[in-house]
């Protein structure tokens, strides 16, 4: 159970934070950073979600990612070190990465086949959930970055779970633009005219 009572602690005052074993790093510090950007990744849902008043589906489906976001932050911020801890730390498991592919399946499957890219525009939310994909996407690459680093560990489902979410963001935005017939599609050089 998380109780915050006092928001601020000054215990960061010298450019450190605390991971989830208690551990201080840098604020700098790439673990933070991959855990911050899901952080900002949950951010830019919740403002894309602002949109999705008409679609309770898409809707209900992200309130659950946002929660699973925190599962994912909570997961990055505790280093597996092989060492027992006095909790079990929260990871992400296999259920919520196949959670995702179920969802993407779904909404993908009345989406007309793409022919083009796609610019990240349309309809209010479907340019929202196109910067939470990139938010995500730029997470994935710090996790992954993490997970190379020697005396780190990232779980594997973890990194999953970004490819995947980034994926459904993508689908999602198709489909919020009128099904995909609303997309925006690139053409390429359309620029290099007079």
């Amino acid at each position: 159970m998380v109780v915050l009572n006092r928001i601020y602690t000054r215990t960061g005052d010298d450019g450190t934070t605390a991971l989830g074993s208690g551990e201080r790093r840098p604020k700098y510090d790439l673990r933070v950073s991959a855990y911050g950007t899901v952080d900002e990744t949950n951010a830019a849902i919740g403002v894309a979600r602002l949109h999705l008043a008409d679609l309770p589906e898409l809707d209900a489906m992200l309130a659950r990612i946002q929660n699973d976001l925190f599962d994912l932050g909570a997961d990055l911020s505790t280093r597996d070190t092989g060492e027992r801890l006095a909790y079990e730390p929260l990871r992400i498991v296999d259920a919520q990465v196949d959670k995702l592919e179920r969802d993407i399946d779904r909404v993908n499957a009345g989406l007309k086949p793409l022919r083009s890219f796609v610019l990240p525009a349309g309809m209010p939310a479907a340019a929202h959930l196109h910067v939470a994909r990139t938010v995500c996407r730029r997470a994935e690459r710090l996790a992954v970055e993490l997970s190379q680093q020697e005396c780190e560990s990232v779980g594997a489902p973890a990194i999953r779970y970004l490819n995947r979410l980034s994926d459904l963001l993508f689908v999602m935005s198709r489909y919020v633009n009128d099904k995909g017939d609303g997309d925006v599609l690139w053409v390429p050089a359309a620029g290099r005219g007079e």
